[in-house]
């Protein structure tokens, strides 16, 4: 099939080998990537924080770039679940309603995309590490993502999943969140590293890059040795 890829904005600023490693998983499933021009954001940060109008401003632009795809795959959970759930019901009432419901049903989170819609769960990857696993909010609650990046990470060759104590808890990131609470936030990614380095592992996988570059930035601060990847880099690597 043609799969349209949704790389969020702060995935194409910062994180692009999280990007390049799902496109190169697709195509060596035989699928053809496509990357619509364009917007890089899918509004949520604005919807968040109750800036709908605005929200719409951007999202209307997601509406119009990918009119007609035959799916859509976001590396994110939180902007999957922007799409996927709150599309809806961000446009509920207005002239682009009905292709904000057209679309939700095609976008999928990269992991589920993968378990559920294309019934692969084997990728041939080899990742000889000890990690454990952080579960994204709106992935988790949103998507009810909990199974599919597990499932995928068992098949990994030489990989260890150890799962921590707090692996549902939130890392504190929440987008604008972090920057109007920053106290608040930066106690809760602690949280979040001390569970994870209780397991002992070298790694901590994600399906979200922001919660990723939260959790990195505060153990790195703390001069603490686990180190961040997200799925799609795991699942890439030879």
């Amino acid at each position: 099939m043609t799969i349209s890829l949704f790389i969020p904005c702060f995935v194409d600023l910062m994180f692009p080998q999280v990007g390049i490693s799902m496109v190169h998983i697709f195509e060596r499933l035989g699928h053809k990537v496509v990357v619509p021009p364009g917007p890089a954001c899918c509004g949520q940060p604005a919807f968040n924080t109750g800036y709908w109008d605005e929200s719409r401003e951007i999202a209307v632009k997601m509406l119009e770039v990918l009119k007609g795809a035959e799916a859509v795959v976001i590396a994110s959970g939180s902007c999957g679940a922007m799409m996927k759930v709150f599309y809806p019901e961000l446009f509920v009432g207005t002239p682009h309603e009905a292709a904000a419901r057209e679309l939700a049903p095609k976008c999928h989170e990269f992991s589920s995309f993968l378990v559920n819609q294309l019934k692969v769960t084997d990728l041939g990857a080899k990742f000889p590490h000890k990690v454990t696993f952080h579960d994204g909010c709106h992935g988790l609650r949103e998507l009810n993502n909990k199974r599919p990046p597990r499932e995928l990470l068992a098949r990994v060759k030489g990989l260890e999943l150890v799962e921590m104590a707090a692996a549902e808890t939130c890392c504190g990131f929440g987008g604008t969140f972090s920057a109007k609470f920053p106290a608040i936030s930066t106690a809760m990614g602690e949280v979040k590293c001390a569970s994870a380095l209780d397991t002992k592992t070298e790694y901590i996988v994600s399906c979200d890059s922001s919660c990723l570059m939260q959790i990195q930035g505060l153990a790195d601060k703390q001069q603490q040795p686990i180190r961040t990847i997200h799925l799609a880099e795991v699942l890439n690597s030879r």
